[in-house]
């Protein structure tokens, strides 16, 4: 097992969007390994690779009863019903807060061999899908959250004794159904 440091909020690569995947190769599988490994020692629903530092458009999932990964992944929304209800972040260590998400979503992407894949999400495994490609894009759940719930959160997150002081500026989401409310 190789388990990875997992990067915390105020880490700069956490805002910092990820580059597309283009060599489907032996480093992949590796990075792969480590985001399940870290993933699951961590107990995580899913993990992207700005979390481990690397900056490449990877993540892994488990939650739902599914469990995989996608590679440089796209979603698209099925339907218009929303969720509204608990989520947290590995990069927010213990802390979680509700987050409106799309209920149904369906990925696409490629698997660590560079072949094709699509994952049908609903609930849990929708939320992490969003989740994570948000990660893959420089934004962080906080950035979704409404004013209130956002300034309670960031207050939370500066008593943590985890937190170092540093404080990102938070980002508008690139997805147009999910702008940052004010």
């Amino acid at each position: 097992m190789t388990v990875q440091p997992i990067r915390l909020f105020g880490d700069p690569v956490l805002r910092t969007p990820a580059v597309e995947v283009t060599d489907f190769d032996k480093e992949l599988r590796t990075l792969v390994k480590d985001l399940w490994d870290s993933m699951q020692d961590a107990g995580g629903a899913g993990l992207a690779a700005p979390q481990l530092g690397v900056g490449l458009r990877v993540f892994t999932y488990h939650c739902d009863g599914f469990a995989g990964h996608l590679v440089n992944p796209t979603w698209d929304v099925v339907g218009e019903e929303m969720q509204d209800g608990p989520e947290g972040c590995l990069s927010i260590p213990g802390m979680s807060w509700d987050c409106k998400r799309h209920l149904h979503v369906v990925a696409k992407g490629w698997n660590m061999h560079g072949e094709p894949i699509e994952v049908e999400g609903t609930e849990t495994l929708a939320r992490c899908i969003q989740h994570e490609t948000d990660h893959l894009d420089g934004v962080l759940f906080l950035d979704r959250l409404d004013a209130e719930t956002r300034k309670r959160a960031m207050r939370e997150i500066r008593q943590s004794e985890w937190f170092d002081g540093t404080v990102p500026t938070l980002k508008q989401s690139p997805h147009p159904l999910f702008g940052r409310s004010s």
